[in-house]
Parts: structure tokens; sequence; C-alpha cells
């Protein structure tokens, strides 16, 4: 049997996977391993003998996927964030990470562990694979032809044994700190105005104008004036109904109708005049309203105030539904395929408008291959690029870091001409988990039986207790300072922890002790540059310690 396995590395591919994925589902304590668990599945098996391993094409070419499809889709949130408070955030989770990787330097110093060792406790403390991958990588490359093998083996050693306090070190400070301080997540994130949290649905409310004071002022104007975070859609004037535009001015006895949370709308309804006994939702005959998908690549990519559809069709769209989260569309909004907007039309238009947004879900099923191919190819090209270091020597992004980077970029870009850099959102996910699915197999199986010949020999314990010390240092200095310092909501600061961990795990048990979006917004507004940090840290590590 292992010999015909061994013979069949496809085969081996998948029966992990099949038993690694459920296991991983499996919850302790409110908590599970998540995707990780193909991980430690791949350690057992490759445990029972050194040629139960897949080819190295198949590691990197999961590494490649994974990463890229990250950066894809954080790129336009990341450095959104770095416009708000997303600079001071990633500087604060930068601060944590270069102190533990000097933790880890010292620790390595006093207990003498190898360079090889020492950058894969790193990776394990901050459970961050890809900072694993480019440290396997790093050795393959310098290491003598005889002994490839086994120093590729020994950064898993240090990765394996500190990984799991590197998860349960992350959620148990969490669940400890909520528990101490008795947050109310649900009420935090109300507060939260700047970032779609999905917490509260989009709502429709008809107001009658009775306020003379917003009379002849243009809707641009008093949007800016009043800071109201609502979307004008229809507005009924001596019984004719026209859509909303920027230079509508209300007059007294008009309708007016509003799209936001019950709250928002709400405020700015007060502010107007009072609650209409009509709702200009219920009249479909002048306007009627349907969700469309985007799927024309002629429009992916661009803002919605450049495609020009109250020009082209009398329309307007008041919503785009992304994922899971309704987000209220704006001028500035970027259109990427798999959206759903919500349109407002002459009902004889829509047709045309329906056309035009493409929407299609069949061609939402399928990838540019051009522009992904292409996308990977410069990432792999800007991983090969030596980046020098103080002092000498010189460090390269690799092959995670690489099409992470171009992965941020080009998602932020959009499209350049006629490429469009976009992954449709299913996409996305599906090559993502498919790509890491295949980069922790294959960690797991090239390192099993290296981890049970010589961890007993490296001070598994020590290095079990060392690992798990320096996380939870790192987990609740990040819960204390950022939330008692720097005032971070829980929820958002609870997917920061995630992402300084880089870990799904975290972050499935962020967003469930949360039940809403803001541990993910979090998690994507760090992910980025905490991946990159400790990418580069763990090299560093090896370099110093050689």
């Amino acid at each position: 049997m292992i010999d015909f396995l061994a013979k069949s590395p496809l085969l081996l591919l998948f029966l992990i996977t099949a038993i690694g994925y459920p296991l991983g589902r499996i919850k302790i304590a409110g908590a599970s391993l998540g995707v990780a668990a193909v991980l430690f599945v791949g350690l057992i098996v490759g445990a029972i003998d050194p040629k139960l391993a897949l080819p190295t094409v198949i590691f990197e070419l999961g590494l490649v996927m994974f990463m890229y499809t990250i950066g894809i889709a954080s790129g336009p949130g990341f450095f959104t964030s770095l416009r708000r408070k997303g600079l001071r955030d990633n500087l604060f989770v930068l601060v944590i990470v270069v102190a533990a990787a000097a933790l880890t330097l010292v620790a390595a110093r006093l207990l003498g562990l190898k360079a090889t060792v020492a950058a894969g406790l790193f990776a394990g403390e901050l459970t961050n694979t890809p900072a694993l991958a480019g440290v396997i990588e790093t050795v393959a490359r310098n290491a003598p032809a005889d002994q490839v093998k086994q120093l590729t083996a020994e950064p898993a050693i240090g990765y394996s044994v500190a990984y799991p306090m590197g998860v349960l070190g992350m959620i148990l400070t969490l669940y400890f700190f909520q528990r101490l301080w008795r947050i109310d997540q649900i009420a935090e994130a109300k507060r939260v105005h700047d970032i779609p949290t999905g917490i509260e649905p989009l709502v429709n409310l008809t107001v009658d104008i009775t306020n003379a004071e917003i009379a002849g002022i243009p809707v641009s104007r008093l949007i800016m004036q009043q800071n109201w975070r609502v979307q004008f859609s229809r507005i009924r004037h001596e019984e004719h109904v026209s859509l909303v535009t920027g230079d509508t001015q209300f007059a007294l006895g008009d309708q007016v109708s509003l799209v936001g949370t019950q709250e928002d709308t709400q405020a700015a309804g007060a502010q107007i005049g009072r609650p209409s006994e009509h709702s200009l939702v219920e009249d479909r005959s002048e306007y009627d309203f349907r969700r469309v998908f985007v799927s024309n690549y002629d429009i992916i990519g661009r803002r919605l105030r450049d495609i020009k559809i109250d020009d082209r069709f009398g329309a307007l769209v008041t919503r785009v539904r992304r994922g899971d989260v309704d987000v209220l569309a704006g001028g500035e909004t970027r259109l990427e395929p798999g959206d759903r907007v919500r349109v407002l039309a002459p009902p004889d238009r829509m047709p045309a408008v329906s056309k035009f947004f493409g929407d299609s879900y069949r061609a939402l099923s399928e990838i540019d291959i051009t522009s992904f191919g292409l996308g990977i190819a410069l990432g792999i090209l800007l991983g090969m690029i030596p980046i020098p270091l103080p002092g000498g020597g010189s460090f390269t992004l690799g092959l995670a870091g690489g099409p992470l980077v171009m992965g941020l970029i080009l998602g932020t870009l959009g499209r350049t001409g006629p490429i469009i850099w976009y992954l449709p959102y299913s996409a996305n996910l599906t090559i993502r988990q498919f790509g890491l699915i295949m980069l922790l197999a294959s960690i797991g199986l090239r390192s099993g039986y290296t981890f049970r010949t010589t961890v007993a020999a490296s001070g598994g314990l020590s290095l079990l207790l060392v690992g798990a010390l320096i996380t939870i240092v790192a987990a609740v200095f990040a819960v204390v300072v950022g939330y008692k310092v720097l005032k971070i909501p829980f929820g958002l600061l609870s997917g920061m922890v995630g992402g300084l961990g880089t870990q799904p795990a975290t972050l499935g048990f962020a967003r469930e002790q949360a039940d809403n979006d803001l541990p993910s917004v979090g998690y994507a507004s760090v992910y980025p540059l905490a991946t990159i940090a400790k990418i580069v840290l763990a090299q560093v590590i090896l370099i110093v310690l050689r």
C-alpha cells in the first residue's frame, strides 16, 4: 500500500484532503482547526514512511495560487484602509511581529536551536504557512544537494510543534478578554459607520418633505452638510415620480425614498420630514427594480459614475451586494465580477439595463485565464528579485511574497486597459481554498517522517513551551493595547489578531463570536503586511542564526 500511494501522488493528495478537511470542521469548545487539519493529517501520514511525499511542483503551485488570490481579494480594501486608520493598525501589527521575531532569536540563542528550526518556530508561533513555505524555499535553494531533504524538513519541526498553541493561544486570548471585559460586540458594531459590517440590512423608507430649511438645496450639498449615510432613490413631485440626482432639489410636500440602515434612514428622515403613509417602493408603474449580476467585462473595474447609466437608460444603482454583504452604491463604487447590483429603471428599459450589466451567472463561473496566468507570472518574477539587507546579504519575496504583493497591486488597479485583474468572488474563494489545501498537504507529507524521528532530539517540549509563550505574549499585547489604548472595536481587533496570526481558524472563531463582518475587515486590513513581514523576518532569522 505504501509503495502504491508513493507512486500515485495525486491519489495521496486527495486522500489527505478527504480525511483532513472534515476533521478540521469538528468543533471543540466552539473552535476548530478548519482547513489547517489537512497539515496535521499530512504529518501523521508522512511520518509512516519517507516515500509518502508529494512532488515539489504541487507545493509550489498551491503556494502561488493561495497567495495571489489573497492579494487580488485584499488589494482594494488594504490600500483603502491605509487612508483611514489602517496605517496605524498595520504599524501596530508590524511592531508585534518584529517583537515576536526578536523573542524567537533570543530563545534560539539560549536553547542553541538550528537556524532552520528557529525560523520554522517563528512561522508556527504566528501560524503563518507562507512564511514556512518561504523558509523551505530559501533553504532548498541554498542547501548542498546531499542535504536538501534533511534541511528542508527541519523548519517544519519548529513549525508543527509551535503551531497548535499558535492557534489555541490566539483563540483563548480573545475568548478570555471578551468574557473579562463583558464586551457586547453587536452594540460596538452598530457604532461603526465607516465600514460595511453586514450586521444591519439595508431598508427603504419613504418620507414626506416637511422641513422648509432643506427646500431648494441640491441633494449633493445636503448630504455633505448633514453627513447623511443614505442613498436617495426616487422622488414624487406633483404626482410625477423621477430618480434623485445630485442636482435634485426638495420641495415641501414631495415624497422621497431613502435607502440605508434603519438607524441611518430614520435619522436622515427625521431631518427631512416625517415617514410617509405611502411607500414609493410599492409604486412600480414608472420605475421598476431588479437585482442584476455584473458579468460584462467592459464595465468591470469601472466606477459607477463613469458608466453613466443615468444618461444611458435613465437608471440608478442603489446598492451593491458583494459576497454576503449589501453596501450602498455611490459614484466611486467600482464594479467587480459577481457583484449583484440593485437597479431602478423604467420597466421598458430594464431588459437593456440587464444586458448592459451582463446578468450572466455562467460568465461568472469562468475566469480570464490570460489575466490570471499573467498576474501569477508577474508575481513569480517579482519574487525572484533580490532585495539587499543592511550589512550585506539579501533576500527575496519568493513564491510566497511575490504573488501576494503583485496580487495587492493588480487587485487595486482592477483593470489595465483591456486586461481585467479581478477574479469572480466565488472563483477566487475556490482557487484560494484549493491552493491552500495543496500547500498544507505537501508540507505535512514532506515533513512528517523527519518530525517523527528528530523531534525528541530537537527538544520538542522546549520548542512547545517557547512557541506557546511567544504566541500568548503577542496576542495579549495586541488585545490589551489595541482595545484599551487605541480604542479599536473588539470585533475589528479580533480580526486583526487573526490577521496577525494569518490564521483562518482564529478568524472563523472571531466571526462566530462577533456575528458580523467586522472581524473579516480587520483580518483583510492587516493580513497582507503581516504576511509579508513574517515572510521577510523568517528569512532574516535564517540569516542571523546561520
